[in-house]
């Protein structure tokens, strides 16, 4: 049995984080739980601050913060290359 990536996606709902949402969704596989989480919570806020996580749309995959989101912000290939879209082996 495929287990679950499980992707997740802070966001302000910025137009800019509206876009990386859509973006990550189009690349997406079955195997991928894609979860948008709202930096207005105050459990989401707390979590990305104990990750140090500076700017957002930040992306975490399977729990680790994509290396694109340390510095510039998401970037597809990099988020590919992390394991997006990819079924993962169990």
């Amino acid at each position: 049995m495929t287990q679950k990536r499980r992707i997740e996606i802070l966001s302000a709902g910025c137009p800019i984080c509206e876009s990386t949402v859509q973006q990550i969704q189009a690349n997406t596989c079955p195997c991928c739980d894609v979860q948008v989480l709202s930096m207005a919570a105050p459990d989401v806020a707390a979590r990305a601050n104990r990750l140090k996580i500076r700017s957002i749309p930040a992306v975490l995959i399977d729990g680790n913060l994509a290396d694109c989101c340390l510095e510039n912000g998401p970037d597809l290939q990099t988020l590919k290359h992390a394991g997006l879209g990819i079924p993962t082996q169990k």
